[in-house]
């Protein structure tokens, strides 16, 4: 099982002085007509606090930041008065100082590393206990900027060379490269069979390449990584997130969907019916939901009935391969029983601090059993879609395996 106990909580305490909401921020330097909420007054903010690499064609948008490992902060399918689709941390970011074991800067796509805890983890030290105050974000996923690589009006290439030293005490030397890349309605057609045409949209695809770049083998005995991307987005009452599973025998593939990141998830927040499971992404309770690597098509969704947006997260995930890292932080006996897919729905502590709210949707690679000079890459595509309502309904029916109004009902 993929967890991290008590982190969520750890970063709501850390960062809850700082708040999260978009409104929160007045009168920026570079503020234009734009108003809070939408993407060019996002843009702006990441241009003046951060500096950005903007990717547009048309209406389309993307904004990554380099010097957050080549993070998609953000995007919009209709221009600068659009809807910015990332949750951002605004008063974090406009604080401009560095937080102790992470960064919680928002953003709807970054690079993670796992394993997060166990015997294997790359945030703790060899004989650390497994607390909060012992975890550490290595710099390369917080603090150091990636290389802008090569650069094109359509995409950008990021590249970053390091080491670790996992909790076992194995080294592990690596290269990661990053592109991401504004896709054309003809390319997202060619390579995930959805037509867009008459809808408003943005997609993009991000490629993630882990390289050993050392003289030592990666294998289980000693310690595996994985490509983990997590995207935080908007949450409303009206969100629904949707993933499709494979259907079979609990005994062989699992259960299909685990809850108990956080403690077990009630059913007016969680639903499995048929083939499909449905999960609450208000950011009123905080809960997360794994899908094991069996039981994952590869395809996740969300659905906001009263903005009308439809988001996809589709990714290749290789047939038949079970061993997918577990970041439980404890001395794990099953350290390759991770989950294939996860999402989030962040909430309110004890105390009523809170992060966000936010949701997350999130892919992993399974585990890098690497030899010297061998990579692993991890591919997805995040697609926004909003408009027509008879061409998002036929959309979800491909994409996701149902209709909108399935989406939209599924919790009344």
């Amino acid at each position: 099982m993929k967890t991290a106990p008590l982190l969520m909580i750890l970063f709501a305490t850390l960062f809850s002085c700082t708040g999260g909401g978009k409104k929160e921020i007045q009168n920026h330097k570079l503020m234009t007509n734009n108003k809070p909420d939408s993407y060019g007054y996002d843009r702006d903010f990441l241009r003046e606090h951060a500096g950005i690499i903007e990717l547009k064609r048309g209406n389309s948008a993307v904004a990554i930041v380099p010097g957050w490992q080549g993070r998609v902060m953000t995007s919009t399918a209709e221009g600068d008065g659009g809807f910015s689709y990332g949750w951002i941390n605004h008063n974090l970011i406009a604080l401009g100082e560095i937080q102790p074991h992470m960064n919680a800067f928002g953003g709807e796509e970054r690079l993670w590393l796992g394993p997060e805890g166990g015997q294997f983890s790359i945030f703790f030290k060899k004989g650390d206990e497994f607390i909060y105050e012992n975890w550490q974000t290595p710099a390369f996923l917080d603090t150091i900027p990636f290389e802008v690589a090569a650069k094109s009006d359509s995409s950008v290439l990021f590249c970053h060379e390091t080491e670790a030293l996992n909790y076992s005490g194995t080294p592990l030397k690596f290269r990661i490269e990053r592109e991401v890349t504004l896709m054309t309605e003809e390319g997202i057609m060619r390579e995930t069979g959805i037509d867009l045409s008459g809808l408003s949209s943005v997609s993009y695809r991000s490629v993630n390449r882990l390289r050993n770049t050392g003289a030592l083998e990666w294998t289980k005995e000693s310690g595996l990584l994985s490509v983990w991307m997590l995207g935080m987005f908007i949450p409303s009452p009206s969100v629904v997130v949707v993933i499709p599973y494979n259907q079979g025998d609990e005994k062989i593939m699992g259960p299909p969907v685990n809850d108990k990141y956080f403690g077990s998830i009630a059913g007016d927040r969680l639903k499995v019916s048929g083939s499909h499971i449905f999960f609450r992404a208000d950011g009123k309770s905080r809960g997360k939901i794994g899908i094991p690597p069996l039981r994952a098509k590869g395809t996740m969704g969300s659905y906001d009935s009263a903005n009308n947006i439809l988001t996809l997260l589709i990714c290749r995930l290789p047939e038949g391969v079970t061993d997918y890292v577990n970041s439980a932080w404890e001395i794990q006996e099953k350290p390759y029983s991770g989950d294939a897919l996860n999402s989030y729905n962040d909430g309110p502590l004890e105390d009523g601090s809170q992060m966000g709210p936010f949701y997350e949707l999130e892919s992993s690679s399974p585990a890098a059993a690497l030899k010297p000079g061998e990579e692993l890459t991890h591919t997805q595509f995040t697609l926004h879609l909003t408009g027509n309502k008879d061409i998002l309904d036929s959309i979800c029916r491909k994409a996701l395996g149902l209709s909108l109004a399935e989406a939209e009902t599924a919790f009344m």
